[in-house]
């Protein structure tokens, strides 16, 4: 199936002659979990380098959507390259060729006449929803295995009451960056998500809040993390590569500590 866009984009004063891209799309098309997927052919016109790869995506869906199609579903939310919704394969490449979210990648990174592969996530923890958008809620129950700390009431401390080392505090921050996209998965040959669990892990060990369930909390989200059908990790180092925040593999070694320690002192997972 081939579409060609027959519309014309406005141009600023001055800038009349300068043409925008011409691509082709393969995009994963497929209407169910249940449901057989296969790659179709688009083709889109006058695209700006400086859209964002998710713009283009939605001047395609005006396209299919004028001509009376069903047009592609992705995820999407904040476009700000914080909610880590934006999750395709581009290309072979977890967010595309540039190590960055999807929202914040731009068509300059491709030249006119390329063609462009357009793939969801693969993963089998990641069930397709339709079309690219997939079920990454097997990252949310990681994270209510034990990703939490107890907090007493009443009132809150001063924040400099329990100094922190600024190493921990500085690693800590990094952890914290992950925004759950799954890029580690996908990009993983195994589609491990050691990365996502470790960070979700390890920031909260290494600060004096996480202490009470540190034993409890890796053992538990570790074993969710099995649970779910994520594949096991072997260091090859692919998801740090992928990762939009450049969360260190580090992070994996953290939690490799924490759970050796954790199950030595008899820590178990809740059934």
């Amino acid at each position: 199936m081939t579409i060609t866009d027959q519309g014309q984009h406005s141009a600023p004063a001055g800038t009349q002659d300068k043409r925008g891209m011409n691509l082709t799309l393969r995009v994963w098309r497929q209407q169910g979990p249940s449901v057989k997927g296969k790659m179709v052919t688009y083709k889109v016109t006058d695209i700006s380098p400086d859209m964002s790869f998710l713009e283009m995506l939605d001047v395609l869906n005006e396209q299919l959507i004028m001509q009376g199609d069903d047009p592609v579903a992705f995820d999407h939310d904040c476009r700000e390259g914080i909610c880590g919704m934006c999750g395709l394969m581009i290309n072979g490449q977890a967010h595309g060729p540039q190590q960055t979210t999807t929202c914040q990648l731009h068509m300059r990174s491709f030249k006119d006449g390329d063609s462009i592969d357009v793939e969801p996530w693969r993963a089998s923890a990641f069930p397709v929803i339709k079309d690219l958008a997939v079920d990454r809620r097997a990252f949310d129950r990681i994270i209510q295995a034990g990703g939490y700390i107890s907090v007493p009431t009443g009132t809150a401390p001063e924040a400099h009451a329990t100094p922190v080392p600024k190493k921990d505090a500085d690693n800590a921050f990094d952890a914290a960056t992950c925004i759950g996209c799954g890029a580690c998965v996908a990009a993983c040959p195994n589609a491990s998500s050691m990365l996502f669990t470790a960070a979700k892990v390890t920031h909260l060990g290494l600060l004096p809040q996480g202490q009470p369930e540190r034993d409890d909390r890796v053992v538990n989200m570790v074993a969710q993390q099995d649970r779910e059908g994520f594949g096991g990790c072997t260091n090859i180092g692919e998801c740090s590569a992928a990762c939009p925040k450049g969360i260190s593999m580090e992070t994996i070694s953290r939690l490799n500590h924490d759970l050796l320690g954790a199950l030595r002192a008899g820590a178990r997972p809740k059934s």
